[in-house]
């Protein structure tokens, strides 16, 4: 904003003390000593205008009321080249209406059988759409799994269970695991940020000679516990990728079991307690095994 008024008082003024009247004009606080400092409205500090870039110090500003005005700018501006474009448009005649055709529209329009396109109102139904998404992915649920019953229900919950605690176990292995080969990842990341020195001494600059034996170091160290710097690198690419697809697995399986806890608490009364959930269940299926099969 200060720039914007700097550069149309310059470009107003015939000289600095004209141009200094129109910034006060403007409601800036003007202070001069060894740099031009000015305030506008609004702010607590004076901001000096040297700041602001080398076009708006005083020299400057001084050289630029004498070469600028409206005359300079236009012919800094770029007149843009008039090209002529050909576009050929393919036009369908409507059909002409008859005057009894015009007519029965007309009384159509009037009793408001024509009406414009309505404005979209899926955000009316977007809950209704967001409980048919759960509804459907519970049904896929029951269908993948083949329940029947309520039974079959706790049983496949129980089971998921059984499988989210494997694939947390086997989770926690392949990160203990990872931390016991921390040593040699560490040994590893120096030596590739060695490499390129080693490269150099290699080719003959001894400038890396020290970097040479750091990295003969870390080699010996990686030899005496069996393993090169391409093996330690390929074994840390094989936890990765480990944890990673144990990570997705359990991730479904959670899925899966929070699929199959929301039908079975749908299955349960609101008036029933949390504490009465596990004897309800129990009831449940005790009551559907009585029932009589049809």
């Amino acid at each position: 904003m200060i720039k914007r008024d700097l550069d149309a008082c310059i470009l107003q003024a015939k000289d600095y003390e004209e141009f200094l009247e129109l910034l006060s004009e403007k409601g800036y606080q003007i202070k001069q000593g060894k740099h031009l400092a000015i305030k506008p409205q609004g702010m607590t500090r004076f901001r000096r205008c040297k700041s602001l870039g080398d076009m708006y110090c005083e020299e400057a500003i001084r050289d630029r009321i004498v070469k600028e005005d409206i005359a300079f700018y236009k012919s800094k501006q770029d007149i843009p080249k008039v090209s002529i474009v050909k576009c050929r448009v393919k036009r369908y005649r409507r059909a002409g209406l008859s005057g009894l055709q015009k007519k029965h529209y007309a009384k159509l329009y009037r009793v408001g059988k024509l009406k414009k396109r309505p404005y979209s109102q899926v955000w009316k139904y977007r809950e209704d759409i967001r409980k048919m998404h759960k509804l459907q992915e519970q049904y896929l649920f029951l269908a993948r799994h083949n329940i029947h019953s309520a039974e079959e229900l706790v049983g496949t919950i129980a089971s998921l269970t059984d499988k989210k605690k494997e694939t947390s176990a086997e989770k926690s292995r392949i990160y203990k695991a990872r931390e016991r080969s921390m040593e040699l990842f560490t040994a590893a990341d120096e030596m590739e940020n060695l490499k390129p020195a080693e490269q150099s001494y290699r080719l003959g600059d001894i400038f890396f000679e020290d970097e040479h034996r750091k990295w003969v170091a870390l080699e010996q160290e990686l030899q005496a516990q069996g393993y090169s710097l391409e093996e330690v690198q390929a074994l840390r690419r094989h936890y990765k990728e480990e944890y990673s697809e144990v990570c997705a697995r359990e991730k479904v399986v959670c899925r899966e079991l929070n699929t199959g806890k929301a039908i079975l608490n749908s299955m349960i009364p609101d008036s029933i307690s949390d504490g009465r959930k596990t004897e309800y269940n129990r009831e449940i299926i005790r009551d559907r095994k009585e029932q009589p099969v049809r």
